[in-house]
């Protein structure tokens, strides 16, 4: 087999895995892509500057300097819309509001077990919120809660460019000394850093509410005994969370101080960085930064 007719094959590949992702939105399909697509760069550089004459140097020393330009040329993007994000005014912790309408679940069929699988587990809906994230777009949760009020779940509805809609989990449970014990499938970029009663596990691979209801069991297992119950409403406890993190950030260094951020913006230099290491493991290998 030529290389053409290799680079005919990862083409017809990466086409096959965006139609499959625009109907799954699995992480796992979305990082092969990405890997597909940046191999398909190198070889169809080399291939161009083999068939052109461009150099006479061997195709596969021009595949690794094509290999290197694509991570310079997507370093500089991610560099540059994490700059922006931090001069826009758009808020890194935004504010809670109930939604009046209520839960907003996607009329989508692969939905339709989740639903299901929350009645029989006995998880009851306690309230649904929304935050405006841009002009016009809303990040939405549905808050749901445990037979014994114990386990807060918050399934959390991602609008995707293509117009589809990816669901997240994020698992609470407190304790009676104050231990924040959270499990979640996040695969957004963070960087920055958590109180440090909180106990953070996140698992960007595992897409089955059910395999991360019994992590989050695991976990919280050998403390089962000091679980306390949820009473707290789940707006005023996310907005106060947003609001502690906001000032942890603050004073670690991730963020700059409020009087500095007209200048230079809100993400600190050290917390851009921070975030552009976070986006390059999520986007390639599901995977977040451990400091």
């Amino acid at each position: 087999m030529d290389v053409g007719q290799i680079i005919i094959g990862f083409s017809v590949i990466s086409l096959l895995l965006h139609l499959l992702n625009s109907r799954v939105l699995m992480p796992a399909v979305t990082i092969t892509n990405r890997w597909v697509r940046w191999i398909l760069f190198s070889l169809g550089v080399a291939y161009l500057a083999e068939e052109l004459a461009w150099t006479d140097r061997p195709f596969w020393a021009v595949a690794c300097v094509a290999f290197l330009g694509w991570f310079l040329v997507e370093s500089v993007y991610h560099w540059l819309a994490i700059r922006a994000l931090s001069l826009s005014p758009l808020p890194l912790f935004p504010r809670f509001v109930v939604n009046s309408n209520g839960e907003e679940w996607p009329t989508q069929r692969r939905l339709y077990g989740i639903r299901e699988w929350l009645r029989r587990e006995k998880f009851h809906g306690v309230q649904s919120l929304k935050a405006e994230i841009a002009p016009g777009i809303f990040l939405r949760l549905a808050i749901y809660q445990d037979r014994e009020n114990r386990l807060r779940l918050q399934i959390a509805f991602l609008p995707q460019p293509g117009g589809g809609i990816a669901l997240c989990y994020t698992l609470s449970s407190r304790t009676s000394d104050d231990v924040r014990y959270v499990t979640d499938n996040l695969h957004l970029p963070f960087g920055g850093f958590y109180p440090e009663n909180w106990l953070i596990e996140r698992r960007p691979w595992t897409r089955s509410l059910e395999r991360l209801v019994a992590r989050h069991h695991e976990r919280i297992a050998p403390v089962g005994a000091k679980l306390e119950t949820w009473t707290t409403e789940p707006v005023d406890d996310l907005n106060r969370q947003q609001g502690h993190l906001e000032k942890v950030n603050t004073e670690l260094g991730f963020l700059y101080s409020h009087q500095d951020r007209e200048e230079f913006g809100k993400i600190s230099t050290e917390g851009r960085y921070r975030v552009w290491m976070e986006v390059w493991m999520l986007n390639y290998l599901g995977r977040t930064v451990s400091y």
